[in-house]
């Protein structure tokens, strides 16, 4: 019969269990519980809820274990939705695996706690929808380009997987911002050495090195190598960057001000993609620069602003 056989495939380890009299009052519900399975006079319902099963049992399980494509790496809380935001959600929009990595909890803020940053950063990582955001807790103001640290960034790497990392450009005005992009650029090649062991929660990791590593602008600008079109994420961008609401303009805020609370900072942001996008023919980009040539599969795989 139909639903014993349902009954028998249901997977183990999921957490969820319907036995057969439960299957039968859902079935039930949709008004169409009938005797005549043998003689295979099955239901259109209950095809339904055949492929409602097979969602929950087949599907569901290889979704919680998500692929991660790209890794995204700033040194404080914020940096990331700042610089390449829109160029995340777009990736996650296209169904891409996206995690993120804040190298200190930005404890040195004028504004602001690590409590509150932390908070802040959860829900930016929510708008944009990814799931996966880690903090290696290095001392904000104090990001060392030493061995402990670049392991720790070896060891997410390696757990993680990804095919792309998105780092920070080596020119910057926050000297945090220059050793995360050393930081990361490091890890990024050792961790792919097979004699360079780590383990975490007791277990040895496989060696992993990332393709490609890209660059994203802070607030030294450079030549970019491609911008990303982020037209049709660009307002997401900007809701994840004001979740991050310790940090910017707030006329009910008591805290000091500083460049990024200033009314006119949002409006650099904004004028900034306005040009990149500008440059390739759209309304907004995000540029990035990379140390190794591209290659396209067709030359009209490019957006070239029309002239």
């Amino acid at each position: 019969m139909f639903l014993p056989a349902l009954r028998d495939r249901q997977p183990t380890g999921t957490g969820i269990h319907i036995d057969f009299i439960t299957q039968a009052a859902l079935l039930w519900d949709f008004g169409c519980l009938t005797l005549e399975y043998e003689r295979g006079q099955i239901p259109a319902a209950l095809l339904v809820f055949q492929a409602g099963y097979r969602y929950i049992f087949e599907s569901l399980p290889q979704r919680r274990i998500m692929k991660t494509d790209v890794l995204a790496i700033g040194a404080h809380p914020d940096d990331i939705e700042l610089s390449c935001g829109g160029t995340i959600a777009k990736l996650v929009k296209q169904g891409y695996g996206v995690a993120l990595a804040d190298v200190t909890q930005g404890e040195l803020g004028t504004r602001g706690t690590k409590e509150i940053r932390a908070k802040e950063a959860q829900d930016a990582a929510h708008i944009l929808g990814v799931s996966t955001r880690r903090n290696l807790r290095i001392p904000d103001g104090n990001v060392e380009v030493n061995k402990s640290n670049v392991q720790k960034l070896i060891v997410l790497i390696r757990e993680l997987k990804p095919a792309i990392l998105i780092i920070p450009h080596f020119v910057e005005r926050h000297p945090d911002h220059v050793s995360t992009h050393h930081l990361a650029k490091q890890a990024w090649y050792y961790s792919g050495l097979q004699k360079l062991k780590t383990s975490q929660g007791g277990a040895r990791q496989l060696p992993h090195r990332p393709h490609h590593y890209f660059e994203f602008m802070q607030w030294h600008e450079f030549e970019s190598s491609f911008i990303v079109d982020i037209t049709g994420s660009y307002e997401t961008k900007m809701k994840a960057v004001r979740a991050h609401t310790s940090q910017f303009f707030n006329p009910r805020s008591s805290d000091p001000e500083t460049k990024l609370s200033s009314p006119e900072f949002l409006e650099t942001i904004e004028t900034r993609a306005k040009y990149y996008g500008q440059r390739i023919g759209v309304k907004y980009g995000e540029p990035f620069l990379t140390h190794y040539s591209l290659g396209v599969k067709d030359v009209f795989d490019l957006i070239i602003h029309k002239r």
